[in-house]
């Protein structure tokens, strides 16, 4: 469940801003503090919106997947090779999945990264395609003509070596993945499923799945205005005792403990903080209450996440039951103007660099004309961006608690990377995402890759 019908003439609009203001942003992306970007096309004039799905190998290369919309078109998997500055095709996701002749709906995306383990790469698979139902983008539930429904999605593995793929199992009930983490040392998957949030555990060692159930009411399959919950879009895993922790639209923290496979809310804490604003968690239009994205870090033993729609860093001490604000880690821009970003949900693009000690974070920046903000619109009912903004990388030393905005990106055109919810980084400090841009008059969203911030 994502976008109203109406909100697609938006979008469609939105392109057309961006074409217009080109001339406009080429004169700013010379000034200093901008970085100028590259983007590629890697041959998939259907590549649509892809939400995480891109990770750094220890082979020093960029894993990544492009999502597609038809019901008879699969995702495709890439990589990028920063030596050669080549790309490469490697799979359609239907194939790798044995769906090839199936006939059903296809394997449209991923919405996940890819976990190394061991030589392999870790990942899952997801619907792209939906059914309009009741003006809202659902699973289907009537295939098209001459196809069967969805079968749900798979977890996934490519060795990096030998260069095969394996399927390791379809997740139940028909549902795509739409957050996974791994615990690379024990190596056990876990899983959010979309629509209703089924908490899945996947041990890699033995080939059992489990199904834990539903997470947050009927998740994104739910009534509006009743059991409607939008599902966590990021998990992590405590390497201490292999504990998994997800959010939930109502603030609460939960705790999937599998040498019990118990899920518990830790209580004594909670998301409900003033700072994040207040939501109903009962409608669409924002993450409500969830932790947009988080992460492990290895220094304090703690996780440090950062709400989306407010842009503010947090560190969660889960032994303690403690939540702690940092800072605002929006663009310099976001928090002299004190508004949220455009994007509703708030941005996945959210990871630590190569030192374990810099969180990287691609987010919005308003834009300014004569001296105005640009302001988008007011509300929104699913979550989407609201307007057109800039997109700035921002860097905060957790050591030190240094914060820095690199500017604006912009691409050599002068226009815009749009629709970014992914980050990567090489060996060399070059941060990778997939965004949208202009290729031979069609919008696609492709591979973009930003210069290291730290040799401008």
């Amino acid at each position: 469940m994502k976008i109203k019908i109406l909100f697609a003439l938006f979008i469609l609009m939105l392109g057309t801003s961006c074409s217009n203001s080109k001339n406009q942003v080429k004169d700013q992306s010379t000034e200093k503090g901008t970085l100028i970007a590259t983007h590629y096309f890697s041959g998939f004039e259907q590549a649509h919106d892809t939400y995480n799905a891109i990770s750094a190998a220890s082979d020093g290369k960029i894993y990544y997947v492009l999502s597609s919309q038809p019901h008879n078109v699969g995702g495709q998997i890439y990589v990028y090779d920063p030596k050669t500055d080549q790309t490469k095709f490697l799979a359609d996701l239907t194939d790798i999945c044995g769906e090839k002749d199936a006939k059903a709906i296809a394997q449209g995306k991923s919405h996940v990264r890819f976990y190394e383990s061991d030589g392999k790469l870790y990942f899952s698979t997801h619907v792209g395609y939906y059914e309009m139902i009741d003006g809202m983008e659902c699973l289907p539930v009537t295939a098209p003509v001459g196809y069967k429904l969805y079968p749900g999605g798979h977890f996934l593995t490519y060795d990096l070596k030998s260069g095969k793929f394996e399927d390791l199992g379809l997740v139940p009930n028909g549902e795509g993945v739409l957050t996974m983490i791994m615990d690379t040392d024990r190596k056990q998957l876990y899983a959010i499923t979309w629509p209703k949030g089924y908490f899945i555990h996947y041990d890699v060692n033995t080939g059992k799945l489990s199904n834990l159930g539903l997470v947050s009411g009927n998740g994104e399959g739910g009534q509006v205005g009743k059991d409607y919950r939008v599902l966590c879009r990021s998990m992590f895993v405590d390497p201490r005792d292999g504990a998994v922790y997800y959010s939930t639209a109502e603030g609460d923290i939960f705790c999937y403990n599998p040498k019990t496979s118990q899920i518990n809310k830790v209580e004594g804490v909670d998301l409900r903080l003033d700072y994040f604003g207040k939501y109903d968690p009962t409608r669409p239009g924002s993450m409500g209450y969830n932790w947009r994205s988080i992460v492990w870090y290895p220094g304090e033993q703690v996780a440090y996440g950062v709400h989306g729609n407010s842009g503010y860093l947090f560190k969660f001490d889960p032994k303690n039951k403690k939540i702690e604000i940092v800072d605002r880690i929006t663009s310099e821009p976001s928090r002299k103007s004190g508004m949220f970003d455009q994007f509703s949900y708030g941005y996945l693009g959210f990871n630590l660099g190569n030192d374990k000690e810099t969180l990287y974070y691609l987010t919005g920046g308003p834009i300014y004309e004569n001296g105005k903000r640009v302001k988008g619109v007011d509300d929104i009912s699913m979550g989407a961006a609201r307007g057109l903004e800039d997109l700035h990388l921002v860097t905060y030393h957790i050591p030190t608690g240094k914060y820095m905005d690199h500017g604006p990106i912009f691409y050599e055109d002068g226009s815009r990377p749009t629709y970014v919810n992914s980050i990567a980084i090489d060996k060399q400090g070059n941060v990778y995402t997939l965004a949208r841009f202009d290729h031979k008059g069609k919008i696609v969203e492709d591979l973009v890759k930003i210069p290291n911030p730290f040799k401008k």
